[in-house]
């Protein structure tokens, strides 16, 4: 018999797009759901920054894979189309190298005509891409919304027919070559790693599906910035019943006989809860919010161990212009594979950079005045690990994107044009946003950390106990976070037997 979910009180750690996604599906099916979010606004890194009358959004700037979202909405009672004004971008983004450009687009003849453009003769390679990539995320993506907290999931006939899809001895790059043969070309169809902070040439085969869902489903961006997603999320969870509790960090975690039993509050509150669901930066909530001597598999000493994403330095520019750049637009470095390397491999940041922008009020007008632009800038760089003194290149490396951004970006007298701005750096992003060793994507997802080898949705350390967001399993990037919130809440849900109907049943 099912036991009544009102009886079950669900306490998430953390307002991000993961908690957030747990809490509105749980609260629709009955669960008492109490949301506990450090800062006094949701979303975590996908808040929105807000300088003046500019507003950016502090993280993720690619929305793909709608329908993942939509869906999750729909699990909530909501439309995503009904709260959220959604905008199709064509071209994708503009890809710039130092003597040739290319604009990818999801309409495929339109892509062919680009490659033939900056790629001659390389258009006729297209094709085969779209056509095996789009097996391979036939066959592997129920495999990614499988929750794997018991080994045998990896021998479900799913997991078996994907088998040989995963490419498992080739890197990201080696697959883009072998389909287009030209260094450029692949690395229009490889930048993709940086969603999950990884370098081209490091990230497993098996990503290559990740391009070809760009060019399946295309890019969106919603009105007031991807933003407005937790915001609506938000919105969704209090109309279903959950209480989101703003300004109200966690001190810790409770734990009893090896089960998670509710948090204790910065303010020394203590909240009782049925079961926990964890959406903190994973290696920030191993570090700070567990006593000493409570975790067996994940101490600190084992986080050193593991391997880590890069990180991001980030501007944030309100102009007094007009920007003259597309939605999205990614620079490259004179020597790319240099400049990957040196961030992967922890050395210091040089003046050959890549790096992102995204002019979005060109697009969406709420972000910025009449004549005026709200610029965000990403910058990929080595995390905490790596040799860089922050407090002390933090400037002098502003410097030199700056630069980039008159010579390369086109914005001549970029500095007299600034109104308002930020800078993060990897420093800040662990001291300000709670981001284990400023790692902002972060752990990697290399093969030893993916799947069952990735901490686990229902966490293994605990009972009652669920993690959610990029730190756990199917990992980072939007549609994964918010695919890992819905297996959290399908994990509980199941756990009580209350039942559901889910697009994603396979937990």
């Amino acid at each position: 018999m099912a036991e009544s979910p009102g009886k079950k009180h669900i306490v998430v750690v953390g307002a991000g797009p993961g908690g957030l996604t747990s809490a509105m599906i749980l609260a629709r099916r009955g669960f008492k759901v109490s949301v506990f979010e450090a800062k006094k606004t949701v979303g975590g890194r996908n808040a929105a920054l807000r300088l003046g009358p500019y507003t950016f959004d502090t993280g993720p700037t690619f929305l793909m894979l709608k329908r993942i979202l939509d869906e999750v909405f729909d699990e909530a009672g909501a439309s995503s189309e009904e709260v959220l004004d959604f905008h199709k971008l064509e071209p994708m983004y503009r890809l710039q190298f130092h003597d040739k450009r290319i604009e990818p687009s999801s309409d495929h003849a339109r892509m062919r005509e680009q490659i033939a453009a900056a790629f001659p003769g390389r258009e006729d390679r297209y094709p085969a891409f779209l056509r095996r990539e789009g097996r391979r995320f036939e066959r592997l993506f129920p495999c990614l919304q499988k929750s794997y907290h018991r080994a045998m999931t990896l021998l479900h006939p799913d997991m078996l027919r994907a088998l040989p899809h995963l490419a498992l001895t080739r890197s990201l790059y080696d697959v883009m070559y072998g389909y287009f043969g030209d260094q450029d070309l692949a690395l229009s169809h490889t930048f993709q790693a940086k969603y999950l902070g990884m370098s081209p040439w490091e990230c497993p085969g098996v990503f290559s599906m990740i391009a070809w869902i760009e060019h399946a489903y295309g890019i969106y961006h919603t009105t007031g910035g991807l933003s407005r997603i937790s915001d609506v999320m938000a919105d969704t969870a209090r109309r279903n019943g959950a209480e989101i509790h703003l300004d109200s960090p966690v001190r810790r975690i409770l734990v009893e006989r090896r089960s998670l039993r509710g948090v204790e509050l910065e303010s020394g509150d203590r909240v009782q809860a049925d079961d926990v669901v964890i959406n903190a930066d994973f290696g920030h909530a191993m570090t700070h919010l567990f006593d000493a001597g409570t975790l067996r598999k994940y101490t600190p000493q084992a986080l050193q161990r593991k391997k880590l994403s890069c990180s991001t330095f980030m501007l944030y520019l309100g102009l007094d212009t007009v920007c003259d750049l597309p939605h999205h637009t990614i620079f490259f470095a004179q020597d790319y594979r240099a400049n990957v390397d040196a961030i992967f491999q922890g050395r210091r940041v040089s003046d050959d950079v890549s790096f992102y922008v995204r002019n979005a009020s060109r697009t969406d007008p709420t972000l910025a005045p009449p004549g005026h632009s709200a610029v965000y800038v990403l910058v990929p760089v080595g995390n905490l690990r790596g040799e860089s003194d922050w407090d002390k290149e933090r400037m002098p490396f502003r410097e030199t994107i700056l630069n980039a951004m008159e010579s390369r970006a086109g914005i001549k007298d970029i500095r007299r044009h600034i109104q308002t701005e930020q800078v993060l750096t990897p420093l800040d992003w662990e001291n300000t946003y709670n981001v284990y060793s400023g790692a902002t994507f972060n752990l990697a997802h290399n093969i030893g950390q993916m799947l069952y080898r990735r901490p686990r949705n229902k966490f293994e350390e605990f009972d009652h106990s669920y993690l959610v967001g990029g730190g756990t399993h199917p990992g980072s990037g939007l549609p994964t976070i918010y695919e890992s919130g819905r297996i959290a809440a399908n994990l509980i849900s199941k756990r009580y037997r209350v039942p559901f109907t889910s697009k994603n049943l396979h937990v």
